[in-house]
């Protein structure tokens, strides 16, 4: 297993570029299910995400090529209907191809999704709302199946909770559903707002991206879209990561290829806690002259904080001067990374998704372990805050996110390598 070695006392400096974001990438990677022929995804992360969602479709029958930042996935007139379980299990966005498939072929039989071990994150409201579409959907042996003989029809959906992957698989099925659909309390990030332009695209009829009420006027069947070309919009998770860094660091980092108004609010916290933030229409530029202000933050579905970028908050709590309260109220597993910040020192008290974290100077060098994408990245930030050698284990999952890490870090001149870790023999051998 590789590990990351972070040596603490760098001040990142410099300009680091975003690509796609990943949570878009793998969502228009599915859409491409909708129409036969050959769709291009361009600016795509490379991933393992990326991969494993490449292998998704080619056992569903596609074709797909992976050319630099560009993704091709060429869909045959009649795509498979299974996606397996040892793919799914390790990407929750694979449940996206539930809904093109049945929309499609009016059966999907999708595996239960694996992904991030950041708390339950159930399917009710797919399930809901594609029966609400006419959809009979049933569980078994692992597997979420979903039948339309049919055809599905519009329908008028509620969600419960502005749910991203409910609101994507609900949308890529009714485009091709029989009469109107409405997505009421619909999730309203970029992400969604880049599909429905991929959708709109192929020919989809969609209004209200960007808000909490979608409208779709579904065309009834597949011959009534066209392949693409789609550029993925910058990632904006990464750009959050790199700001806080930064911030984090007391340094000047300028980062390219994402709309500032993305992390609008996460941007105010940073000033808030006294950077000086700059931004232009794809980039912007965060410079920290002092040891950070505490600020509290409290994550809520977009355009709020995003709970994504709950792990950098944490470690700019933890360098910051003074106390800061920290609310998480998406994920409820979202708090388990806090025992590895504690083995580097920090000081954090939980109390249900509450954390009060009271800021130090410097952070202390330990080997920790990502659990999460998220977490990894958070982790490696507070390790450029140690007074050593920080190792972080699980680096596999920071690579289901952060295309470049290391190189990018280096860039900005921080000291850090990847390498492998050591064996460590059994006990009593």
């Amino acid at each position: 297993m590789d590990v990351i070695r972070v040596s603490g006392g760098a001040r990142l400096a410099g300009e680091v570029a975003v690509v796609g974001a990943k949570n878009s990438a793998l969502k228009l990677m599915a859409a491409a299910l909708l129409a036969p022929g050959r769709s291009v995804v361009t600016n795509v992360p490379l991933i393992t995400d990326i991969a494993v969602m490449a292998e998704v479709l080619r056992r569903l029958g596609c074709e797909v090529d992976i050319r630099g930042d560009e993704v091709g996935v060429t869909v045959p007139d009649r795509p498979g209907t299974e996606a397996d379980y040892d793919l799914v299990r390790q990407l929750r966005a694979s449940i996206c191809v539930l809904g093109p498939l049945l929309a499609r072929c009016g059966y999907a039989r999708v595996a239960h999704p694996g992904g991030d071990a950041i708390g339950s994150r159930g399917l009710d409201m797919h399930v809901a709302g594609l029966a609400r579409m006419g959809a009979e959907v049933t569980g078994e042996h692992g597997y979420v199946i979903a039948s339309a003989p049919g055809g599905l029809h519009g329908a008028t959906i509620w969600l419960d909770f502005p749910s991203v992957g409910a609101t994507e698989n609900l949308l890529m099925a009714a485009v091709l559903a029989r009469g109107g659909t409405e997505i009421d309390n619909a999730a309203r990030e970029p992400e969604i707002v880049d599909l429905c332009a991929m959708l709109t695209g192929m020919g989809a009829r969609i209004s209200g991206a960007g808000t909490s009420r979608l409208e779709v006027a579904g065309l009834g069947n597949a011959a009534s879209l066209a392949p693409v070309t789609h550029r993925c919009v910058g990632d904006r998770i990464v750009a959050g990561t790199w700001a806080f860094g930064a911030a984090m660091t007391r340094g000047d980092v300028t980062v390219t290829g994402v709309d500032p108004r993305f992390i609008e609010i996460a941007l105010d916290k940073l000033i808030l806690a006294g950077c000086l933030v700059e931004t232009g229409p794809q980039s912007l530029r965060v410079r920290m002259d002092q040891r950070p202000r505490a600020v509290d933050v409290v994550t809520l579905p977009y355009p709020g904080f995003a709970t994504d970028l709950l792990p950098m908050a944490i470690g700019l709590a933890s360098v910051s001067e003074g106390s800061s309260l920290v609310t998480e109220n998406i994920f409820d597993g979202r708090f388990m990374f806090i025992n590895e910040m504690a083995r580097l020192g920090a000081q954090i008290q939980t109390d249900g998704h509450h954390a009060v974290v009271r800021g130090r100077e410097r952070l202390s060098s330990a080997p920790v372990r990502a659990s999460d994408i998220r977490a990894g990245a958070g982790l490696v930030m507070a390790g450029l805050c140690t007074d050593g050698i920080t190792e972080i284990a699980g680096v596999h999952h920071v690579d289901r996110g952060y295309p470049d890490v290391v190189p990018d870090l280096r860039r900005l001149g921080a000291c850090v390598e990847r390498t492998v870790a050591p064996d460590v023999p059994a006990f009593g051998l």
